[in-house]
């Protein structure tokens, strides 16, 4: 593991808050869009049990008790209402937010590592180690699954995009896979010259945000050609991109720093360290004001984007209110 310092580390004093909880390497975190004036940030841990937190603070809120195994993926809907889980114990499941309560449970014939929510959160895709995609409508729960073949490793990411009528998928395969939600028909493909480690969509739909190797790549999801490849020295595991893609936030697998890089230029803007595991997960919450880290370490920290600006529980200075700070199990940490 890598733990020397990076020469151009920034100097200045940043605390980020940790939010404990999980007893395992997190593994896949993802902040809501603004609903009702705030949002929510969802955790998938190995330690089976999901948690809902309060987006701005990091404030926990429940937790998702009934999986059997660890917990590859967690995604809530639009509206926050619904989430969905992919776990180790052969199941997708999907959650009522308020009660936390399972309000579905679809059964696989292996390890699930991804689900996702349609727009309107009445349907899931799921996809995993059986190298299948699913998609499950939720009024008609009991109805067999629409089926789609063609990737030939892991699964390990899926992303419905309504806007454009399809569903992406990504793995070991070393390909993002586009397929016509209507038939299921595969519409498309974007080849990698490494297993894909992580996929997601950008805020705004425009990027699909993928890393693969050493190898940051930003593809314009209405075309599926890449936009811009941004290569590191380190195997990345997760990235994300500010909504005003100014900069974008990325993890590394074999070390413990995060990394913020210029996205027009691609060049390394700061980089910090908190975490004592490699970084599994990165997310920017959508307002674009804190971004979300997720370890081996089993803990989940929030950074500013504006370091010593007024926000959530940072107020003025982050280091003037450190005790302040250290409630509902979220704590600064230096």
């Amino acid at each position: 593991m890598t733990t020397s310092q990076p020469p151009n580390t920034n100097p200045s004093r940043v605390i980020p808050l940790t939010c404990s909880g999980h007893t395992r390497p997190v593994v896949h975190l993802q902040f809501s869009p603004i609903t009702d004036g705030t949002y929510y940030l969802i955790s998938a841990c190995k330690d089976g049990n999901p948690m809902l937190r309060d987006g701005p603070t990091g404030d926990w809120i429940g937790t998702f008790m009934g999986h059997k195994g660890a917990v590859w993926s967690a995604k809530l809907s639009k509206d926050a209402s619904k989430a969905v889980t992919a776990s180790a114990d052969f199941t997708a499941k999907v959650w009522d937010t308020y009660t936390g309560d399972v309000l579905h449970s679809f059964m696989h014939e292996h390890i699930v590592r991804s689900a996702d929510l349609s727009d309107d959160g009445t349907r899931i895709v799921s996809g995993g180690q059986e190298k299948k995609l699913r998609i499950f409508d939720l009024n008609k729960p009991e109805d067999p699954a629409s089926e789609a073949e063609g990737h030939e490793s892991t699964i390990k990411s899926v992303i419905w995009d309504g806007e454009r009528n399809v569903v992406l998928s990504a793995g070991d395969d070393k390909e993002i896979r586009v397929w016509d939600i209507r038939n299921f028909n595969q519409v498309n493909t974007f080849k990698t010259e490494h297993p894909i480690t992580s996929m997601e969509l950008s805020a705004d739909g425009k990027y699909i945000t993928s890393t693969a190797g050493k190898v940051v790549y930003f593809i314009d999801a209405s075309n599926y050609q890449v936009s811009k490849s941004v290569a590191t020295a380190y195997d990345v595991s997760s990235v994300s991109l500010h909504p005003d893609h100014k900069r974008f936030v990325a993890g590394g697998s074999n070390d413990l720093w995060v990394r913020i890089y210029d996205f027009e230029s691609g060049k390394e803007l700061e980089v910090y360290k908190g975490h004592h595991g490699p970084i599994h997960t990165v997310s920017y919450s959508p307002d674009g004001e804190i971004y979300a880290t997720g370890s081996e370490d089993g803990t989940i920290r929030l950074w500013q984007t504006t370091p010593g600006k007024s926000y959530g529980l940072w107020q003025n200075k982050a280091s003037k209110d450190e005790k302040e700070n250290d409630v509902n199990g979220v704590a600064p940490t230096e």
